[in-house]
């Protein structure tokens, strides 16, 4: 063979391994066997990797929340495309971000109440609260015309005159109070009252309030178009009604707004006959007649709102001889 050409071989060859040797320890640097990952895994290059993937995840969620609070911050100054003036203070700076700041204001939910929305805040001046959703005030003008002709005797001829409320819609209060409704979630709930009671009132019904105490609704007995009937029939407590007492020609205690009467359905009035007839009203109510059972909302002295309308100075109807109105507690003015 030509000497020439095996020289040319050998070059070849040599060049050959030289390219092969070149790869393989290119694809041994990249590559990693089991043991080699295994090793790896042992060692503390491993913590460290991991502690440096939850740093990183630490950044992230640490500028997220730097972000977040930037954007909702009502403190931060309004982003500016301008550098600050290195000459300025910060307390310039702060300044100038505060005036860009429009005020935040936190309205409160209108009232779905007849009572509260008719009054709205036209009386705030000669509120009274006792605790946040507890309060009496004046009856406004709204109010007025609202209740004048249902609850309230609407005097419009020279006529009437002999009939002009025994008392004034001045001596009179609207209660704004909270309650827990049957469903034992808490409810709005508005009286009219006699000025006399109205603390009273709001402190009462607080600790009903507190402890719990359910009652079913508690609304202005014109919702009810002044009949009291009607009213007890769906078991809404309610005081101020200008009316006599039921089968005579008696201003009730309810006409002068010092009585009221509480889940009347459960706590019905009861009238005897001459002849030993029982009469139960509301007449849906005649099933809870027999106080000598128990059942849900009854009232009797063991229970609260007894013992709190008691201590209160008040008189219960359900202790009187000739007749028994467990729904009623009324307070004499001296």
């Amino acid at each position: 063979m030509d000497k020439y050409k095996i020289i040319k071989m050998l070059v070849l060859l040599m060049a050959i391994t030289i390219i092969a040797g070149g790869l393989l320890k290119m694809l041994q640097r990249n590559s990693m066997s089991l043991a080699d990952y295994e090793k790896l895994n042992d060692s503390s290059g491993s913590a460290e990797g991991h502690s440096q993937d939850a740093d990183t995840d630490d950044d992230i969620n640490d500028s997220a929340a730097d972000n977040y609070e930037a954007e909702n911050s009502t403190d931060a100054p309004a982003p500016s495309d301008q550098a600050p003036d290195s000459g300025s203070s910060g307390q310039d700076s702060s300044s100038e971000a505060e005036s860009l700041q429009d005020p935040v204001e936190t309205v409160p939910p209108a009232s779905l109440l007849t009572g509260a929305s008719l009054n709205g805040s036209s009386q705030i001046d000669g509120r009274i609260t006792y605790e946040e959703g507890f309060y009496y005030e004046p009856i406004s003008d709204n109010l007025r015309r609202y209740v004048t002709g249902i609850s309230y005797p609407s005097v419009q001829t020279p006529a009437d005159a002999e009939a002009t409320p025994k008392v004034s819609l001045d001596e009179l209060r609207y209660v704004h109070i909270l309650h827990y409704d049957f469903d034992g979630s808490p409810a709005e709930g508005e009286l009219i009252c006699n000025e006399y009671i109205a603390q009273d009132l709001v402190e009462i019904f607080y600790q009903l309030y507190c402890n719990e105490y359910r009652l079913e609704r508690v609304l202005l007995i014109d919702e009810y178009d002044g009949d009291d009937t009607a009213s007890m029939e769906d078991n809404n407590t309610s005081c101020f009604n200008y009316r006599v007492v039921a089968g005579s020609s008696s201003l009730s205690k309810h006409a002068y707004g010092l009585a009221i009467d509480v889940n009347p359905l459960y706590n019905p009035y009861i009238t005897y006959g001459k002849d030993g007839t029982m009469n139960v009203s509301p007449s849906s109510g005649e099933s809870y007649a027999d106080r000598t059972v128990n059942f849900p909302y009854k009232i009797d002295e063991e229970d609260l709102c007894y013992k709190l309308f008691i201590q209160h100075g008040f008189t219960w109807g359900g202790s009187w001889n000739h007749s028994k109105d467990y729904q009623h507690f009324q307070k004499t003015k001296p």
